[in-house]
């Protein structure tokens, strides 16, 4: 059997699913691209995709939901000086089409921008990130559903004061075209899964909540009965430690985060800061500041989005340019922003894979992909031990910051009271409160166990929702305040 190189199989794909049912070949795309930059504008882009997705929840032994849809259509921009015109419709023909691209062209109208003239085909760099199976098809209904029947069986079974279990099974199969003006041609097949664990444990009638879970791009088969006992113990353990757990002592004081989930803190706290639309805008606490120390020695953090069958990957972002890893803090000095096509050229640089969006009805924008610290050289077990009195945070459950001030609460889910190096006790109730910036500049160990989370992120922007991917090692911070309930 001869297969074909991955960049045009994908293109096949998604030609055989987003263009010919509808009567339309690459020579209609060209068509209206030209109709677009017959006026002037700077960019302009088609976004097709096709979106097959299905649920399954349990709670209580019964299947409560399960839910099935599709969902297709194309989005139409065009993009002059700062100013973009965006159009779209899930009616996918040569004349909803063409609508469209006299519709965003008006944008031009009061712009002074150069003409760009549609150039000729140029598919996108070979790359193959995870494997473009349709994980629904993986298992069938029935093996689905006993798939959260032994989630739950499990989760009962380790513990006797687990008095509630709910259990998700998310599949996704998502296919993506991308047509640009100056001649790219993109296509990507996303494969996106996600089991889920919460449990309810009660103990002398308090009550608390542990969760579990993770995903990725491959299929179902990941879920093996190993995979499955450690999302279970993940989440019985985090709700059984809660119910131990006293009120959290409040003030300053050093904080250790742990590895893995608890790199969310950083993805909020900084990732952000460091996207291009707000720093080209001067909005953000790093805006300007590139060549300069924003952070402690040791301190580097990365956007990846190359890494192997992760939730925040992709072969090409939604624009259809290669992703890639960006250094964004090297050795804690500022080395540059994530960028998406329209903020990239209007700060003078290179697009970095950047690019994305919730779906054809949104317009892209720059986002995080797999966003992480790399380990340092210290030991986790004498980093816990330095602290005196302090916080050791080894999940959170969420949080908040404010780009332009880089000021960040967070709420952790499962955190314990360290004195004189030893953990005394869990605690509940408290929230860490600091600014990025500063937080990073307080960084004074770095643990040698960098963990990726396990593939549960999604990121918010501007109402818009992608999956990422967030990681560090555990970390030791200085001087952060924490507001607790003792």
């Amino acid at each position: 059997m001869i297969s074909r190189e991955p960049t045009l199989e994908r293109l096949a794909t998604a030609q055989a699913l987003l263009l010919t049912p509808f009567g339309l070949n690459e020579s209609h795309l060209t068509r209206a691209l030209a109709e677009i930059t017959a006026h002037k504008v700077d960019d302009a882009d088609l976004y097709f995709q096709y979106t097959r997705s299905e649920g399954w929840s349990l709670e209580e032994g019964i299947v409560k939901t399960g839910s099935f849809s599709i969902d297709q259509g194309v989005g139409v921009r065009a993009v002059a000086g700062e100013k973009t015109a965006f159009a779209y419709s899930d009616d996918i023909s040569e004349a909803s089409l063409m609508d469209a691209a006299r519709t965003v062209r008006t944008i031009s109208s009061a712009a002074q921008s150069r003409r760009v003239k549609t150039r000729a085909r140029k598919v996108a760099g070979s790359r193959s990130l995870y494997n473009g199976l349709d994980p629904i098809a993986t298992l069938d209904s029935t093996a689905k559903v006993e798939l959260l029947g032994r989630v739950e069986k499990l989760a009962r079974s380790r513990d006797p004061r687990i008095v509630q279990v709910m259990a998700g099974l998310a599949s996704e199969y998502d296919v993506v075209m991308v047509a640009r003006a100056d001649g790219t041609l993109a296509a990507d097949v996303r494969p996106l899964v996600r089991l889920s664990v919460t449990v309810i444990a009660e103990q002398k009638g308090r009550r608390e909540v542990g969760s579990g879970g993770g995903g990725g791009r491959f299929g179902l088969a990941y879920f093996s009965d190993a995979q499955i006992a450690e999302y279970v113990d993940d989440a019985v353990k985090a709700a059984l430690t809660n119910l131990e757990a006293r009120p959290a002592p409040a003030g300053v004081m050093t904080v250790v985060l742990g590895p893995g989930w608890p790199g969310v803190l950083l993805h909020e706290a900084v990732g952000h800061g460091l996207e291009g639309d707000f720093n080209r805008k001067g909005s953000s606490a790093f805006s300007g500041r590139i060549g300069q120390r924003v952070a402690a020695k040791g301190v580097t953090v990365l956007d990846d989005g190359t890494i192997t069958d992760r939730r925040g990957s992709l072969n090409v972002d939604d624009e259809g340019h290669a992703t890639q890893c960006n250094v964004l803090i090297e050795d804690g000095i500022l080395r540059g922003y994530i960028q998406d096509s329209m903020n990239a050229r209007l700060s003078g640089v290179k697009p970095t894979g950047n690019g994305r969006r919730e779906s054809y009805a949104h317009v892209p924008m720059p986002r995080m992909t797999n966003t992480y610290m790399p380990g340092g050289d210290r030991d986790p077990q004498e980093i816990v031990a330095s602290i005196q009195k302090g916080l050791y945070a080894t999940n959170f459950a969420g949080g908040q910051v404010d780009i332009t001030s880089g000021k960040f609460v967070f709420s952790a889910s499962e955190a314990f009271w360290v004195e004189n190096g030893k953990i005394q006790y869990p605690v509940k109730g408290a929230t860490i409160v600091g600014s990025g910036p500063e937080a990073l500049k307080r960084v004074t160990m770095i643990g040698n166990d960098m963990r990726l989370d396990s593939g549960v992120g999604t990121c918010g922007k501007e109402g818009q929702s992608v999956p990422v991917g967030v990681g560090q090692p555990t970390l030791r911070i200085e001087g952060l305040t924490v507001g607790g309930t003792a």
